[in-house]
């Protein structure tokens, strides 16, 4: 596993969640997604499969490209 990149990742995913208004507890309702999972890939302890990242950005309104877009997060001030 790549830490920096699920950093990245688990950071932009979470940043695009709150901008969204969409809790963890909304992905319940998804089949393939549990609210564990979210919770462990925001905090980059785990990975995911590319069907289970299409699946996540299907409930943002975002596409998978959108989540991968970490020169957003590296533009950002601290």
């Amino acid at each position: 596993m790549n830490k920096e990149f699920l950093q990245k990742f688990a950071t932009n995913l979470k940043r695009i969640r709150k901008i969204k208004h969409i809790k963890q507890d909304d992905f319940l309702a998804v089949d393939g997604i549990s609210r564990s999972t979210i919770s462990m890939v925001e905090t980059a302890r785990t990975d995911i499969t590319l069907s289970k990242l299409k699946i996540i950005a299907d409930v943002l309104g975002v596409t998978p490209a959108e989540l991968l877009d970490f020169q957003t997060i590296d533009e950002e001030p601290n």
